[in-house]
């Protein structure tokens, strides 16, 4: 049963153009710590284990540079996330068979395959991808399975992520039964009916009360249901536009209609607040659902207002909605933009927004799904193209699929910037060869919301049975 990547440039270790460090360097760092190079020598490994209590201040002064940081005792592991790191262009680096499935799909067997993985996982793009294609081309049955859960998390009765509940429904304490009956059918030929059932099995987060539980979370509950395809037959694809109201409407923007601009500085980043990262460092950073707003716990937060407060971040939302909304698929969101830089960052983060309530009396505004784009890359990712400043551009931002149901009176939320740290390097917006940046140039960037340049997110939203 797979639970990894499709092709490690576009989702994993890069995302975007960008490096995902929240993936990459926990991974590296764990990895180098139970390493051959520290076990041989324990002095060397007392040593790392001190650079990590520091992490914080290494990655304040990014970029991390070869010899200078905490991987610097670890040579060999350092030498690969150095490689990985400033290996930005899409080159044959990337298109080995180990890490980019993409480019080998010819290769792979014709064998059953059970495709697992988890909406705040970092393999959600990949594993509906890998399922995709090994439909299209095996004859082998292939089938696709996605909960509420974080990647690697491996106890199915859990009913929590970050700070969010989905309820007793979302314990899968049977998963290793699926497995069994897995392989008792292929391996042992049993009848066990696995292949009676629908081929995709999947978690719709919402639903629930919005109460606070006798632990904290929020109860945002979630039901499992079966279905035949991804995406789903039945979709209805819905563009919502950005306005320069800050709504985000099914109608598009008039004519005339004026940008929305802030300023970025790349030594003040957004900071990541969960999501699909790993959380193998819990001081380094969280994965799952959370509350968007700072928290003392989390190094790189400054301050616990809402990240919507901040003068970077554009919000985009719906009014309280008449009516409960599923949104499950892949997510697009595509932007006119413009910039004073030669090069910067755009994000999107998708978000479920509760209104206020006795428990939360500010609301509740939870991540659900995000991505990014480097805009050296937007017309591909083999060769980069800065900008010219002040010119208007299109760019597509292509975040994890989800799947939540927005209930009636919550909110349906788009916010936009140009940084989500440690989640993803931050861009210098020097143009600089990526890694290797010396200077960091204050952006001010632009979004424009027009009738020329109707920038909007695609919403997969599924109709009501």
């Amino acid at each position: 049963m797979l639970d990894g990547g499709y092709s490690y440039f576009h989702r994993t270790i890069r995302y975007g153009g960008a490096c995902e460090l929240g993936v990459l360097l926990p991974y590296v760092l764990r990895m180098a710590r139970q390493g051959k190079e520290l076990a041989a020598d324990a002095r060397r490994r007392e040593a790392f284990d001190r650079a990590l209590q520091a992490l914080p201040h290494w990655l304040w002064r990014q970029p991390l540079r070869p010899g200078h940081s905490p991987l610097a005792l670890a040579p060999s592991y350092e030498r690969w996330f150095f490689d990985m790191l400033t290996t930005s262009d899409y080159t044959a680096f990337w298109q080995h068979p180990g890490c980019n499935l993409a480019e080998h799909l010819d290769a792979y067997p014709d064998i059953p395959v059970y495709v697992q993985t988890s909406w705040y996982g970092h393999h959600v793009w990949a594993s509906t991808m890998k399922y995709q294609e090994f439909v299209k081309r095996h004859r082998s049955p292939t089938r696709l399975l996605i909960g509420p859960w974080t990647h690697g998390y491996d106890d199915f009765a859990r009913t929590w992520c970050g700070e969010v509940d989905f309820g007793p429904e979302a314990m899968l304490d049977n998963l290793n039964d699926l497995r069994l009956r897995w392989f008792d059918y292929w391996l042992k030929g049993l009848p066990t009916g696995i292949l009676d059932e629908p081929p995709v099995k999947i978690f719709v987060m919402g639903g629930g009360s919005g109460r606070r539980n006798l632990e904290g979370r929020l109860e945002h509950g979630g039901t499992w249901r079966s279905e035949h395809e991804w995406p789903l037959a039945r979709t209805q694809w819905t563009p919502l536009y950005l306005h320069p109201d800050g709504s985000l409407r099914q109608e598009a923007p008039p004519r005339g209609a004026p940008p929305s601009r802030y300023t970025f500085n790349p030594a003040d980043p957004v900071p990541t607040i969960g999501g699909g990262v790993q959380t193998v460092l819990p001081q380094l950073i969280q994965g799952g659902g959370f509350d968007q707003r700072g928290r003392p716990e989390l190094w790189v937060c400054r301050d616990t207002l809402p990240l919507a407060a901040r003068p970077d971040v554009l919000v985009f939302q719906t009014p309280p909605l008449e009516a409960d909304v599923e949104v499950t698929g892949p997510i697009t969101v595509r932007l006119w933009i413009s910039s004073s830089a030669v090069d910067t960052d755009f994000t999107a983060k998708l978000l479920d927004v509760y209104p206020p309530s006795a428990d939360d009396p500010e609301g509740f505004a939870l991540n659900l799904t995000d991505g990014i784009l480097r805009a050296r890359y937007r017309n591909g990712f083999t060769a980069a193209e800065l900008l010219t400043p002040g010119e208007i551009y299109a760019l597509t931002i292509e975040p994890q699929p989800t799947s939540n149901l927005f209930k009636a009176g919550h909110r349906i939320r788009l916010d936009i910037s140009s940084s989500n740290f440690p989640r993803f390097d931050v861009n210098p917006n020097s143009g600089e060869p990526l890694g290797r940046h010396r200077r960091l140039v204050v952006a001010h960037n632009t979004v424009y919301h027009d009738a020329e340049h109707p920038s909007h997110v695609l919403l997969p939203i599924i109709p009501p049975p």
